[in-house]
Formats: structure tokens, sequence, C-alpha cells
């Protein structure tokens, strides 16, 4: 245990976020540098309790209370060793993840939960200063090939540990750069690129081939994929978006999240000097109240928009835990995100329990307006209210309404076709058995491709957990951990 008083002596606290009329200006991260003084104190926090739940939060099962505490020994070589021992991307879940370890952590039940995220990223980014991530290539070849279909964190978690069991790994990625929605999803003030491409480079050194532009189904067949590899992940997501048909959706205007977002990553990465799609000198209406939402807010707010609302149909969550959420459950809390507290400073709006019923164009076809009803809690099936409805000015509106499940493009329709019966579940995923392998013998699905829409965290985990089965499936057996996941589980 770290410090027996710790927990009683030191309050949580995290690094101070730069000042918004400052970080709105550019597209950095938008938190200040946190001293070693400050992290020890908050790993102190840890009590190290018998029954560490914070670990059943964690879909890594990552060994938080053995790293809070050597971070607090300041043993710093040994903590990224006990973080990567779980977790191949603890610079990515550090900033990504909504940390529902915190959610479980004992602490939380009267006080605040340690500040578990803070505490790895800071180990991870010390790491990499002081040169401690280096490659680890595999002492022998299996001569075992293994193709693995989408490059976000299933995808290279699922690559990384098959290339560091010896065997020949080729990930294929449809866009041209790699990294999935961590690249082209992720703003850059959320996530700096610059952590994708130290990994990459990392994972190049081990021996995974990346090949982009490749959009397998299309460019290479199921069937050639199946015959030029003696196995397959399938990790390309679920992409296929949850959209809104009212009148006026052909409106131009009207952009998918993923359509918005990526165009204003390209811009960070000198593809373009000005995103095609830009909210500049507009109004914005966001439409959806999760972390794509607040995104959207971010991205917009930084192309100088003039004004953005964000719209939820649900209604506002509470502050504190509510008791049908009890610990250690993850809570659905009202939060105050970075992109948030740049809304309200600029006297942005989030509306909450509200549906759009129409979007209102102009005589040349762009979207001028929005319509909506303020509407009823989910027990009451959302019914409009009655005289509550309303027209707010909107010349850019984006769909932040989350995910379907995966795109049923050429390649699954291809293996569905070999799969027969069966190759989806209930949800319309890839299923898969326990293993991970699908009903097409050779071919493993991980994250959520197989999943369905969930968080960073259980994409690594799957894309470890399918690494695997894929290493005993051409091996015989694995050294490779294999973390007991359920193929069926909440998304949090």
């Amino acid at each position: 245990m770290a410090d027996p008083k710790g927990f009683l002596t030191h309050d949580r606290e995290l690094p101070a976020r730069r000042p918004v009329d400052v970080r709105i200006s550019d597209w950095r991260e938008v938190y200040q540098d946190f001293s070693q003084e400050k992290l020890t104190k908050q790993a102190a926090r840890c009590m190290d309790c018998g029954i560490p739940f914070c670990h059943n939060g964690c879909p890594l099962g990552n060994l938080i209370p053995e790293w809070n505490d050597l971070v607090y020994r300041t043993d710093w070589r040994e903590a990224i060793e006990r973080l990567h021992a779980t977790n191949n991307f603890p610079e990515f879940t550090g900033r990504l993840c909504p940390a529902p370890c915190e959610a479980a952590c004992v602490l939380g039940i009267n006080s605040d939960p340690v500040a578990i995220k803070r505490v790895e990223v800071e180990v991870i980014d010390r790491a990499f200063a002081e040169g401690w991530v280096t490659p680890q290539p595999p002492a022998v070849r299996t001569g075992k090939k293994v193709a693995v279909v989408g490059s976000g964190p299933a995808g290279l978690a699922a690559a990384q540990q098959l290339t560091r069991a010896g065997h020949d790994v080729v990930v294929f990625e449809r866009a041209d750069r790699i990294g999935g929605l961590l690249r082209y999803g992720i703003p850059e003030f959320k996530m700096e690129k610059r952590h994708i491409e130290r990994r990459l480079e990392q994972m190049r050194a081990e021996g995974t081939e990346f090949r982009t532009g490749v959009n397998v189904g299309v460019d290479i067949t199921a069937a050639e994929l199946r015959e030029r590899f003696d196995a397959v992940v399938l990790s390309g997501g679920a992409t296929q978006w949850r959209d809104l048909p009212v009148a006026g959706r052909d409106l131009k205007g009207v952009h998918q999240a993923m359509e918005y977002l990526p165009p204003s990553n390209r811009v960070q990465e000198g593809d373009f000097d000005r995103s095609p799609i830009s909210a500049e000198g507009k109004h914005v209406v966001v439409i959806g109240g999760g972390d794509t939402g607040a995104d959207c807010i971010g991205t917009a707010i930084r192309q100088g928009a003039e004004s953005v609302t964000q719209l939820e149909i649900m209604p506002q969550p509470p502050a504190a835990r509510p008791g049908s959420q009890p610990w250690p459950t993850y809570p659905m809390l009202f939060k105050m995100e970075t992109a948030h507290e740049e809304l309200a400073d600029g006297g942005g709006a989030r509306v909450y329990a509200v549906s759009t019923t129409e979007f209102v164009g102009d005589a040349d076809g762009n979207v001028r307006a929005l319509r909506l009803v303020e509407v009823e809690g989910p027990q009451a099936g959302f019914k409009p209210v009655p005289g509550t409805e309303r027209e707010i000015p909107a010349e850019l509106i984006t769909l932040s309404m989350g995910f379907l499940g995966p795109e049923k493009g050429a390649l699954l329709q291809d293996l569905a076709e070999v799969a027969g019966d069966g190759f989806y579940d209930a949800r319309g995923n890839v299923s898969r058995d326990k293993t991970y392998m699908s009903k097409v013998d050779g071919v493993f699905v991980a994250g959520d491709m197989g999943r369905g829409q969930s968080l960073i965290v259980w994409a690594i985990a799957e894309g470890r957990a399918a690494a695997s089965g894929v290493d005993r499936f051409l091996t015989g057996e694995t050294a490779l951990p294999y973390p007991i996941l359920p193929t069926a589980r909440p998304l949090v």
C-alpha cells in the first residue's frame, strides 16, 4: 500500500486545463503539466483494497493498485512494466477512456475516487520521454501469416500481440493513414496524433507491416485474404452510423459526425488549409450528447462558429450517482468535459429532453434552421410535449447519435455467404465463439465489429483476447495472456 493515510490526507486533484480563450485558438491538448509531487500524492490515495474493484471496472484488468504504489515510490521503470503487462496502449486509454475503473474505485463510495487515468497517462508519457518504450521483436518466427483488417485500437492491439508471438502480421487500413477513429475520429485537442506515430514506430520495428489505402473486400476479396493468410482478424469497428430520417435530412449542411470530424483532423495533418466542412461564422447544432457530440462542439468552436447548441433527447442526467446506479456500476452523470466548458464560456447551450422534427432549408437548398419539440423521458417513449415546438437557427448540423454495428459491405457479405446461418448475432454484429473465432474457420473478430459500439478499453482488451485465440489456432498453444471477456456485455 502506497500510503496508509494517503486517502485521508490528500484530496483528488487533476492537472489544470489551459484557459479557454487560449486553448480554442489552437488544436493542442488542453491539459497543463502535472508535477511529480502532485502525482505521487494522487497515487498515494490508492488504498490497495483487499478486493480492488477497479480491476472489475477495467476490461483490461489493469493492475492499478500495483502501479499506483510504484508511482508513489517513484519507481517509474517498474510502473510502466506493470502498466504494459495488461495494456498495449496506455497513452490512448489514459486520454480517451471514460474511466469505468474510477467509477468502481472503493474510495468513490463516500469520497472522490483515485485519479487513475491521470496516473496512467503520466506513467506512459514518462516512459516515452525516458526511452523505456522500445521494440520487443519476437525471438523466433513461426512462419504463419495473419491479416488484421482495421487499424483502430482493437486491430493494433491484436497486431502487436501476434507480432510478438512470432507471426508475420499485416494490418490493412482503407484510409490513407493508420489509426482508424483514433486518427480521424478523435480531434487533435483530445489526443495529439504524435502519440499514435510513436507507437506505430515501435510496432514497425517489431515487425508489424501496415498497408494503407486498401479496402478489404474490394481491393482484395475475402477469398483472396483467406487464401494468402493463415488467419484473419476482423477489427473494422462499428462504423454504420445512426441516421435521423426527418424532413429536410437531404439539405446541404446536415452531416454525420464522422463526415464532419475527419476533414478537420486532416487539416492538422497538413492535407488541407481549411476543412471543406467548416463551422466558421455559422450557427451550429450538434445532435447527440455523447463523447462524439462533445468532439463536434470543440471542433466547431475552434473553427470559429458563430454559435453552438447541443441537443440531447434524454433528460439531463444527475450530478451525483443515483440510487438506481449503485457503486461499483458505471453511472450516467452530468459531465463538464473540456468542450462543454468551452461551449458555456462562449454562450452556447446544452438542451436536454428535446427531439428534432424537421430541418428547414433556404431557397438554395442549404439548411438554415432546425425545428424541435420537448419530449417526456424514455419511460414515456419520448412523447412530444404539446406547445413546446420551436425553431432555432442552424447552418451546420452534425448527427452524433452513435453507431448501429459494422458496415455490411463486400467483405462481410462474402464471409456471410461462406458461413451460412449464424454469421451475425441478434444485434447485427459478427458473432464469435469464446476464442473470438467467427463462423468462418480461421476468421476471428475483435472490438466493436463483434461487440457493437463500446469503449476503447474494451477494444484493446478484445484485440488482446482475439490474438490469444489466433495464436492457439495457429500453433495449438499460446503464451499470450487471455483476458476472460464475455462476448456479450453492456457497453460499459
